[in-house]
């Protein structure tokens, strides 16, 4: 497959959100507005609109305990080759080396953790920095 040519330069735009649950369904939809055009089919748009719910849900619940006076900071970058999404909460993280996807001694994952499984099985990359507290989802941009 070949990368897509909707982009042949990299865009980038920055967005910053309340940390309470009503704000998610309103920064899930600016952020999708802004990848969605660049999407080369209804799949990779779908892929990225779930694994996108699930990073700001986390952000949410876990980084800022739907408080609405933390703030979640989102940043996108739309390269030739792929879509990263940045997000980042105000939390103290979490023990990312304690996700085991697919490991047979992590067989029924509880409430916490499936969301992680699922952005790595939706994402090409899912990386976490600052102790959790930040996760970049990279999409690569491939023809359909």
């Amino acid at each position: 497959m070949q990368p897509t040519s909707q982009a042949a330069e990299r865009l980038a735009r920055e967005f910053s959100f309340s940390g309470g649950p009503e704000s998610m369904v309103a920064a899930r939809q600016a952020i999708m507005d802004f990848v969605a055009p660049h999407c080369a089919d209804e799949v990779q748009e779908v892929d990225i609109f779930l694994a996108l719910q699930e990073a700001l849900a986390n952000a949410v619940v876990h980084g800022c305990g739907n408080d609405p006076a933390k703030t979640i900071h989102c940043s996108i970058v739309i390269e030739p080759a792929a879509f990263v999404i940045t997000i980042r909460d105000p939390g103290s993280g979490f023990d990312v080396d304690a996700v085991h996807c697919g490991d047979e001694a992590v067989p029924n994952l509880t409430s916490s953790g499936r969301g992680i499984c699922m952005m790595r099985s939706l994402m090409d990359e899912v990386i976490y920095r600052r102790g959790g507290s930040e996760v970049e989802l990279r999409k690569l941009r491939v023809a359909a």
